[in-house]
């Protein structure tokens, strides 16, 4: 529930479109690499896997990994605001 919340606040100022910028080998197949932007449309059913938020002071690419309502693998990569940058 965290990471569609995070994904919408930090990455709806983007205007890229959904683009393959490479491929993830998963279960034998290519999954192609899916960028995320306001436009995307999201079927999540499970989460597969999801990198930790750098500790970082600055934005970071993150992929997650997740099967749809179909069964079908994506690899989506977005970007959050790394989580060093807090002064307390």
């Amino acid at each position: 529930m965290k990471a569609p919340m995070v994904i919408l606040a930090l990455f709806g100022f983007s205007s890229v479109v959904m683009a393959q910028e490479g491929t993830i080998k998963t279960q034998g197949q290519q999954a192609p690499i899916e960028q995320y932007s306001y436009a995307t449309h999201l079927d999540v059913a499970k989460v597969m896997s999801e990198e930790p938020v750098p500790d970082i002071c600055g934005v970071a690419p993150m992929r997650m990994t997740y099967q749809d309502s179909n069964g079908k693998q994506h690899v989506l990569e977005y970007e959050v605001m790394g989580s060093g940058c807090s002064n307390g």
